[in-house]
């Protein structure tokens, strides 16, 4: 337990540069998208997207997932302190999907396949937002809520049902 808080200090800090990433990405994918037209435009965004992903959001995924592995290797007495940690793992695994899923879409836009529009990862990109919120919470609170996680929850989807009902963005 003697170096405990300094891989809690790294698990917070990968965590936080992965959300960069998680952040980030889906808005760069809303200019590709947006400005397809562009080739010159286009092309310095698939350099960013492809350092973005692999130069922050990959390595800070591994880091963060490693960093949480060994806490839990470290202090197994986190399992008996309630639903919580379940919780978390669950939202984790989700958030893991998503963020495998930006390569998918990346890849996508890399070939100039994505059919995706600006819509769709302006709405894409609050999913994060979601299961981060869900995260601290849960880690922070101590406790599995069913309210709280269903409100925040229904607040999301309103979020995204309303952009889905903005007009499309003019070229």
């Amino acid at each position: 337990m003697q170096y405990y808080s300094w891989i809690l200090t790294f698990h917070v800090m990968a965590f936080m540069s992965w959300m960069a990433m998680l952040f980030y990405l889906p808005r760069l994918f809303v200019y590709h998208v947006e400005n397809a037209h562009k080739s010159e435009f286009v092309e310095v965004v698939k350099i960013q997207e492809f350092k973005v992903y692999k130069y922050i959001g990959l390595p800070a995924f591994w880091a963060t997932l490693l960093s949480g592995v060994a806490m839990l290797i470290m202090n197994p007495i986190l399992f008996e302190t309630g639903h919580w940690l379940y919780a978390k793992l669950v939202v984790v695994a989700l958030m893991t999907a998503y963020s495998f899923s930006l390569e998918y879409f990346r890849e996508e836009l890399e070939r100039d396949e994505c059919e995706r529009s600006g819509k769709f990862f302006r709405a894409y990109n609050e999913v994060p937002t979601l299961l981060s919120i869900l995260i601290v919470a849960y880690v922070v609170v101590k406790t599995f809520d069913l309210l709280f996680t269903s409100l925040t929850v229904a607040f999301f989807a309103f979020v995204i049902y309303m952009i889905f009902q903005q007009p499309e963005h003019k070229k």
